[in-house]
């Protein structure tokens, strides 16, 4: 056992607040999941069991200075989402490059790849030192399909979710949406900033 390591029980939203409270990259956490965790579920790790090697991971940083490890959602979560929701103006940058500019319900911001156990970002990994990020554009009649497929990560690619990938990302509504960070529900917000931290902490034993 790792002496010098911090220890966090709990889910995604605890691991991400440990690591906020942190000053230097590359934190040593003891990390236990204590019930349902998608960043354990993405690294294998089984609830009540500490990581056996050492496993590096990136995390989320938002100007508000909350840290997520998991999945920032700004907008709707793509798997709470109704037919009758209305999409909103929204502008999105990823690493300064302007990735969309149109109506949406959703962007997912993840460092992950599980939200609640669906498979939403089936390119996402906790290590890769990259964000992906996903724009939800879908009309009503397509959401109620896309629902079913969020299970198994099936609804990828499709013309009506943007996708990228950088670093740092900003989000802008044209009024105050729901905002979930790690599963979390927080103040709804018009705008986002959403930067890397790679190699936030090390899970160890």
């Amino acid at each position: 056992m790792t002496s010098d390591a911090i220890d966090v029980r709990g889910g995604d939203a605890d691991l991400g607040a440990a690591i906020a409270g942190q000053s230097g990259a590359e934190t040593r956490i003891r990390f236990v999941p204590d019930g349902p965790s998608d960043l354990a579920r993405a690294l294998g790790l089984t609830a009540g069991v500490p990581a056996g090697e050492p496993v590096t991971i990136d995390a989320i940083r938002l100007d508000s200075g909350l840290v997520a490890v998991n999945m920032v959602v700004s907008g709707l979560p793509p798997d709470r989402r109704r037919q009758w929701v209305r999409p909103r103006r929204c502008v999105v940058e990823v690493d300064g490059r302007a990735t969309w500019d149109g109506p949406a319900t959703t962007v997912l911001v993840a460092n992950g790849e599980y939200l609640r156990g669906h498979d939403v970002v089936p390119r996402g990994h906790p290590g890769d030192r990259r964000l992906e990020v996903h724009v939800h554009a879908l009309g009503g009649r397509q959401r109620r399909q896309m629902r079913s497929r969020l299970v198994t990560g099936i609804h990828l690619p499709h013309p009506d979710i943007r996708t990228a990938q950088g670093s740092t990302v900003t989000i802008g509504w044209d009024r105050p949406v729901p905002l979930e960070v790690d599963g979390v529900g927080r103040t709804p917000t018009r705008a986002v900033t959403a930067r890397l931290m790679p190699g936030a902490a090390v899970l160890v034993h």
